[in-house]
C-alpha cells in the first residue's frame, strides 16, 4: 500500500509540486547542517569568536517572528504571498552570508534567512492541505522526514570540505539557486490558490474574528521576537570586551531586562494555558519540547567547534559528529514508532539519555579523551532526541481536536524555536564570557558549557513525568515538525 501511495504521489499531476516541496525541505536541512559545520571557519575568518552564538540564535529569532506572522497571513490571503516573501528573504539572507565582509553582516544574513525559512515553512503545510488529497498527505510528511536523511549524511562533510579547501562562502551561495528552483517547481501548482472564500453562513463574522486573532498573534509574535533579539544582543555584548568597554554596563543590563520581560509577557499568550507552571497534560508536553531543544541545539552549535579547537580536527572530519547525531535521531524516531514503551515512557527515557550523553561529553572534553567517544555520545544524544521529540509531536495531536490542532501545533513550534534561541544564545554568551583575553577557549570551557545545558535536559525528565497519556482522537492528522 505504501508503494502504491508513493507512486500516486509522483503522478504527473503532483510530480513538480512534490519535487519542489522536497527540494525546499532539503534546502532547510542542508543549510542547518552546513552552517554548523562551517561556523568555526567563518568565526575565525570574520572575527566572530565573541558573538559566535548569535549566528545560530538570530536565525531562530527571525523564524519565530515570521512563523507567527505567516500563519494568519496564509489564512487571510492564501499561501502565495508568504511563499514568495519567504523565497525572497531566504535568497537575500544566503547571499548576505556568502558575501559577508564582517561577522555583523553575516549574523544579519542569518536573521534574514531565518525569516525566510519561517515564511516558507507555513505555506508549505497550507499547500499540502489544499492541493494534495488527504490520502497522500501522510505520505508527503513521511517523505519530508526522509528529506533530512541525505543532508544529514553528506551535508556536514561536504560543507567541511568546502570550508577547508575552497571557501566557507560556498555552502551559503550554493544553496540559493536550489531555493529558486524549488519554488519554481512549486509555483505552477499554487498560483491559483488565492484567499479562502467565506462560507455561506454569516460570512462576515467568522472572517472578522479570524482576522482579529491573526493580527493579535502576529503582533505578539513580533513583540516576542523583538524581546528575544534584544536580550540576545545585549547578552552577547556583555561577553564582548570591546562592546562592553564602549557601552555602559547599566545600558546593557537595561536592554537585557527589557528583552526578557517582553518575552516573558508575550510567550505565554501564544502557548496553552498552564505552560508557565508545566501543568499536567498538554502544557507539560510543550515545556518538555522547549527544554529539550534548548539543551540539544545549544550544544549542537558547539560540537564542531569543540572538535576543531580542542582536538585540532579538520572541519570535514568534525562535521561527521553531526552526521552521527542525525543518524541517532533517525534511529530514536523509529524506536518510538515501534511502541516498546508508553508515550510518557519514551519521553522520560529519551530525555534521560540526553542528560547522560551530555554529561559524558563534558567528561570526554575535560579529560581530552578520544574524540570518537564524543561522536558516539552525540549519536546517542541524537537517539534520545529522536525518541523524545517524536513523542511530543504525537502527544500534542493526542491532546488536540479539530478546533485546537493547528493552534497547539503552532505552540509546539514556538516552544521549539524558543528553546533553540535560548540554548544557542545562552551557550554563546557563556562561551564568550569564558574566552581568554587571546580569544581562545580556556581549559574546561566546553565541558562547563555542555554540563550547563544538560541541566535543561534534566528538567525535561521531571516535566516528562507530568505529561500523561491520552488516547488519540479518531481523526488524527499526521505529526508535523521538520525533524520530528
Amino acid at each position: 500500500m505504501a508503494r502504491e501511495s508513493g507512486e500516486r504521489l509522483m503522478a504527473p499531476a503532483y510530480r513538480g509540486l512534490v519535487i519542489g516541496l522536497l527540494a525546499t525541505t532539503v534546502c532547510f536541512a542542508f543549510e542547518a547542517m552546513a552552517v554548523t559545520t562551517a561556523m568555526p571557519v567563518v568565526a575565525a575568518a570574520l572575527g566572530g569568536e565573541h558573538t559566535y552564538g548569535l549566528a545560530f540564535s538570530l536565525y531562530l529569532t527571525g523564524s519565530l517572528a515570521a512563523t507567527a506572522t505567516a500563519g494568519p497571513w496564509c489564512d487571510a490571503a492564501g499561501p502565495r504571498p508568504a511563499l514568495l516573501t519567504g523565497l525572497g528573504l531566504m535568497v537575500v539572507g544566503l547571499c548576505l552570508c556568502g558575501g559577508a565582509w564582517d561577522f555583523g553582516v553575516f549574523t544579519l544574513g542569518r536573521a534574514v534567512s531565518g525569516a525566510g525559512a519561517g515564511f516558507l515553512i507555513v505555506p508549505v503545510y497550507v499547500i499540502i492541505g489544499k492541493v494534495l488529497p488527504s490520502a497522500l498527505q501522510p505520505v508527503m510528511f513521511g517523505w519530508f522526514s526522509a528529506g533530512w536523511v541525505v543532508p544529514s549524511l553528506v551535508g556536514p562533510y561536504v560543507s567541511g570540505l568546502l570550508a577547508q579547501h575552497a571557501s566557507w562562502r560556498w555552502p551559503f551561495v550554493g544553496v540559493a539557486p536550489i531555493v529558486l528552483v524549488a519554488v519554481a517547481l512549486t509555483w505552477p501548482r499554487v498560483r491559483h490558490l488565492g484567499a479562502p472564500v467565506p462560507g455561506p453562513e454569516d460570512p462576515a463574522a467568522p472572517s472578522a474574528a479570524s482576522a482579529r486573532d491573526g493580527r493579535r498573534r502576529a503582533l505578539l509574535g513580533a513583540a516576542l521576537a523583538a524581546g528575544v533579539a534584544a536580550a540576545q544582543w545585549a547578552a552577547q555584548a556583555w561577553g564582548d570586551p570591546d562592546t562592553r568597554s564602549a557601552v555602559p554596563p547599566a545600558a546593557i543590563g537595561a536592554v537585557v531586562l527589557a528583552g526578557v520581560v517582553t518575552a516573558a509577557v508575550t510567550a505565554p499568550r501564544l502557548m496553552p494555558r498552564g505552560v508557565v507552571r508545566a501543568a499536567r497534560g498538554l502544557p507539560a508536553v510543550i515545556v518538555v519540547r522547549g527544554l529539550l531543544t534548548l539543551a540539544f541545539f545549544g550544544a549542537e552549535a558547539f560540537i564542531p567547534l569543540m572538535l576543531v579547537d580542542r582536538y585540532g580536527l579538520e572541519p570535514s572530519i568534525a562535521g561527521l559528529a553531526l552526521t552521527a547525531g542525525a543518524l541517532g535521531w533517525t534511529a530514536g524516531s523509529f524506536a518510538q514508532a515501534r511502541g516498546w514503551l508508553t508515550k510518557p515512557g519514551f519521553l522520560v527515557t529519551g530525555s534521560a539519555l540526553l542528560v547522560a550523553c551530555m554529561a559524558g561529553i563534558a567528561a570526554v572534553v575535560s579529560l581530552a579523551a578520544t574524540p570518537w567517544l564524543l561522536a558516539t555520545a552525540w549519536a546517542l544524544a541524537g537517539a534520545g532526541m529522536g525518541m523524545a521529540l517524536s513523542t511530543t509531536s504525537v502527544l500534542v495531536l493526542d491532546y488536540s481536536d479539530d478546533a485546537t490542532r493547528g493552534r497547539n501545533s503552532a505552540s509546539l513550534q514556538m516552544a521549539d524555536m524558543l528553546g533553540g534561541v535560548i540554548g544557542t544564545a545562552g551557550a554563546g554568551t557563556l562561551y564568550s564570557l569564558l574566552l581568554t583575553p587571546e580569544r581562545t577557549p580556556g581549559p574546561g570551557v566546553f565541558a562547563l558549557l555542555t554540563a550547563s545545558l544538560a541541566v535543561s535536559a534534566l528538567l525535561a525528565v521531571f516535566a516528562g513525568t507530568r505529561t500523561g497519556e491520552r488516547p488519540a482522537p479518531a481523526a488524527a492528522s499526521p505529526a508535523q515538525g521538520e525533524r520530528a
